[in-house]
């Protein structure tokens, strides 16, 4: 006779985990809902239903066409872009170089730049915007495009400590073994490490890619040029105002912003996958 595996407390433990998972994906899922719901309204046809009504008309694309016009959205895609590619390749080649330095050569310093790291991670990045803004503005870097991506490009605690230990785990005999070679220390980090650095290179590319994408403080800050320098974080802030707020248009706005993301996502779910595994595991 065998024994039912479904004791009460079993049972009890398995509602609990699904239906907090089903609640949980239910609260993710409902504003953007309610925001494509919303982007195929009127303004009228907003005004006196709920967020949650179907609109009368699902083929009514004149929000997105407005909003598209209206908020300049090309120009702020290509500045999204264009910035997103730059701030990518430069802070994956600055993270890595500098990770390399730290974990394969000891000098006297080492220890004290790691922990200078780790302190500025402490601090809150909107208290030190003063400081930066002055050296930004001496540098004649305020509301010109290569300058915010210069400063974007800085790269972040969590992306060098993501590096430091993906070297810890590759042999120091890889090193030893090109250098004896002929290799210098260059071709020893450019062709060889640096390949094998791809899992945390992918996890890096998720972290700062969404950070970058979705940025609006600093954009809002150092683009002063809301025609021209706009990007797609400030460029659905054209439909907001003391008058009013008109939803519609940024919800058809904010679908859009949309689009991009899960386009790349659908056509990289693989190696995203992979990569953030491989990160995880990974030290």
């Amino acid at each position: 006779m065998t024994k039912n595996k479904y004791t009460p407390g079993s049972i009890a433990w398995l509602i609990v985990k699904y239906f907090s998972v089903i609640f949980c994906s239910f609260m993710a899922i409902l504003p953007i809902v309610s925001c494509v719901i919303t982007s195929f309204k009127t303004s009228e046809e907003y005004q006196r239903t709920t967020v949650m009504t179907l609109p009368e008309n699902w083929l009514n694309f004149a929000n997105y066409l407005h909003a598209f016009q209206k908020a300049n959205m090309g120009r702020a895609f290509f500045n999204s872009f264009l910035i997103l590619i730059f701030v990518l390749a430069g802070s994956t080649l600055i993270g890595s170089s500098l990770a390399y330095v730290l974990n394969r050569f000891r000098f006297p310093g080492n220890s004290l730049i790691r922990n200078m790291f780790t302190f500025a991670a402490l601090l809150p990045g909107i208290a030190m915007q003063v400081s930066v803004y002055q050296i930004m503005q001496q540098l004649g870097f305020i509301n010109t495009l290569y300058g915010y991506i210069i400063m974007m490009m800085g790269t972040d605690v969590m992306s060098i400590y993501i590096y430091i230990q993906f070297f810890e785990n590759l042999p120091i005999s890889l090193d030893e073994s090109a250098y004896l070679d002929g290799a210098n220390y260059f071709r020893i980090y450019w062709s060889i490490l640096l390949p094998l650095l791809k899992p945390a290179i992918m996890t890096n590319l998720i972290l700062k890619g969404v950070g970058v994408y979705n940025e609006y403080y600093c954009a809002n800050l150092y683009l002063q040029d809301k025609r021209n320098l706009c990007t797609v974080a400030t460029s659905l802030y054209t439909f907001t105002g003391p008058m009013g707020n008109q939803y519609e248009l940024i919800c058809a706005g904010v679908i859009m912003s949309l689009l991009p993301a899960l386009i790349i996502f659908l056509l990289f779910q693989k190696q995203i996958y992979n990569g953030v595994a491989a990160g995880a595991v990974k030290g």
